[in-house]
């Protein structure tokens, strides 16, 4: 059963220009005091590096021990 209410063409027109418009045009960008936004820049960009060269010792000591 459907229970949305029907609405008027003028109300799904002026409904979907609210929704298709963001709601603040003077500040679009996230909000400065959002903890997303006080993040710092240093991220774990310093893992790949590390998981990289564990992998390769890892390889290098699989095929000493095998040989």
């Amino acid at each position: 059963m459907d229970t949305r209410t029907s609405q008027m063409p003028e109300e799904e027109l002026q409904h979907f220009k609210e929704v298709s418009q963001p709601e603040d045009f003077e500040h679009p960008e996230p909000d400065e005091l959002q903890a997303e936004a006080q993040e710092s820049a240093h991220g774990l960009h310093w893992i790949l590096p590390v998981v990289v060269g564990l992998v390769l010792v890892a390889g290098v000591a699989f095929v000493m021990l095998k040989g």
